[in-house]
């Protein structure tokens, strides 16, 4: 009978990790857990503590800090692959999980359906001639080389990939390998394993070469098996179900969708929303109970393909299956930095950036050329933004992997902060309050359409009374609208005041909180 090593990656919320782990080793199986170096050390000493004492748990004998779309989350794979082939020699096939991945049917079922066929379950297309890759780079993630993460580091990553495209820096796949590409969820047998860590052993210039590809996990482990197994051995499929949205994000899963779940001919299925309780329950209890019997009936991306050309198209008269719930989640936290002075919450934001590890977003709802990551178009214009914004800041927290994101939003724009208030999510705004000299406000006026470059002094000086007791209104109905989780940095203010309001608006360090508030030149014109 088949025995599974699991091999999660992971980089939060140790209570699932936890569960998870006790939950998938309580029916004979084992698993090899690496925990994000980046993420919170109290966590990981919380897990490591906690499954010490069960032998069928093993840990990465490294741990690293992960990137997506870098080469660290294969190299993390393959500390955690090989503390499980070291730990587990009776482990048959080993299975890639993430900390949002749950079973979707038991036991059992999974045994039974890994022991009727001998091949391999990986996702495996040709590079080239698939149109597995629907928007952005395709060649151009193998022949040049990509040092910087396109998330954290958008400028430096598209500054080298320019400069190389000047200059000509390309460079050829290695000549014996057809590059594959898939999924990168994958069930493997322990031959296939082994052989691809010997294959790591002896052919060091074929890591190096996947180093610098953009996105390797999903190419990495697919071109090896096809590589090294026989055709016919391998399933190009993988056993975990996952649906992508048009704007190439993944579906989240929510409590009503239980039946849908299992009635795929999937293992497991990513991603369960964070506030899922009930389904996360459901799903959690699944696993042991060998009386559960399935009626495979597989219409679930067949389903969403039809309701989202009904959206698209205007028949849709209720929410699609996928939306019932559209909140931004109950275990988020949205926090909104507000300033006229969108230079003043730039800068804020970019310490934020640089003091904390939270991913902050510049005025998305009110500048046309904020810098945003491609999420298939949803990000193109104003117009669309604000017209879905619940959506797109859904997508920037699942683009970012994260519970928690800032963004910034001019004072004008009240009721999107009360949308956002009224969601199930936990949402904080502060305020940046800043002294509006007349220049400044005459700028204003001018980049607002109420005067002109040949607009008389005369004229722009009669309106500058007005145009300050505006912007002083827009911060009184703040006030007067927002009655909880809002808190005020002033430019006059003390700073012992700013740090503490900085710290208790972002639940962060006070060495953190000093350093945003004395970013240089913060509140300068």
């Amino acid at each position: 009978m088949s025995k599974i090593a699991f091999i999660l990656l992971c980089h939060k919320d140790p209570e699932s990790i936890i569960k998870q782990a006790e939950r998938l080793t309580a029916t004979g199986d084992c698993i090899s857990i690496h925990f994000d170096a980046r993420a919170n050390p109290e966590h990981y000493k919380r897990i490591k503590t906690e499954l010490a004492d069960n032998p069928d748990v093993t840990f990465a004998r490294k741990r690293i800090k992960c990137g997506w779309g870098e080469w660290s989350l294969v190299q993390a794979t393959l500390y955690a692959v090989e503390a499980a082939v070291e730990a587990f020699p009776r482990a048959t096939h080993f299975y890639m999980l993430s900390g949002d991945c749950m079973a979707i049917k038991t036991s059992k079922y999974a045994h039974n359906f890994l022991d009727n066929r001998d091949c391999d379950y990986v996702e495996s297309f040709d590079y080239f001639k698939s149109d597995w890759i629907k928007t952005g780079m395709k060649e151009e993630r193998l022949i040049y080389r990509h040092f910087f993460n396109e998330r954290t580091q958008k400028k430096r990553f598209y500054g080298s990939f320019n400069l190389q495209r000047k200059l000509g820096l390309t460079r050829t796949v290695p000549n014996d390998l057809q590059v594959m590409i898939g999924s990168q969820w994958w069930c493997l047998r322990r031959n296939t394993i082994e052989s691809i860590l010997k294959y790591c052993r002896e052919h060091p210039e074929v890591l190096r070469f996947f180093r610098t590809t953009w996105i390797p996990d999903e190419t990495f482990f697919q071109t090896l098996v096809r590589h090294l197994i026989p055709s016919e051995e391998i399933d190009s499929r993988t056993l975990t179900f996952l649906m992508f949205s048009d704007y190439g994000m993944p579906v989240t899963f929510y409590n009503d969708h239980y039946d849908l779940m299992l009635s795929q001919d999937f293992l497991f299925a990513r991603k369960i929303s964070p506030g899922a309780k009930e389904l996360k329950q459901r799903l959690g209890d699944l696993w042991a109970n060998d009386d559960q019997e399935f009626q495979i009936s597989g219409e679930g991306r067949g389903l969403y393909k039809f309701l989202a050309g009904r959206g698209r198209i205007g028949r849709r008269f209720a929410r699609r299956f996928w939306e019932v719930e559209s909140s931004l989640g109950r275990e988020r936290t949205l926090y909104i930095v507000t300033c006229k002075k969108w230079h003043v919450a730039k800068r804020f934001v970019s310490a934020i950036r640089q003091h904390t590890d939270l991913p902050a977003i510049d005025y998305l709802f009110d500048e046309e050329n904020t810098a945003l990551p491609d999420l298939g178009g949803i990000e193109g214009s104003l117009a669309k933004r604000t017209r879905h914004r619940r959506a797109l800041t859904r997508m920037l927290f699942d683009y970012y992997q994260t519970d928690r994101l800032v963004i910034c939003l001019d004072p004008k724009n009240l009721d999107l902060m009360q949308d956002f208030y009224t969601d199930r999510s936990n949402t904080r705004v502060i305020e940046l309050e800043c002294s509006f000299s007349d220049d400044y406000l005459a700028g204003h006026a001018k980049r607002v359409g109420l005067a002109g470059e040949m607009t008389p002094e005369d004229t722009i000086r009669r309106l500058l009374p007005t145009i300050r007791r505006d912007v002083l209104q827009e911060s009184d109905e703040i006030q007067d609208s927002i009655q909880s989780d809002l808190f005020r940095m002033r430019e006059s203010g003390t700073d012992e005041e700013n740090i503490l309001a900085v710290s208790e608006f972002l639940h962060c360090p006070r060495d953190a909180a000093t350093n945003i508030i004395h970013a240089p030149h913060l509140f300068a014109d």
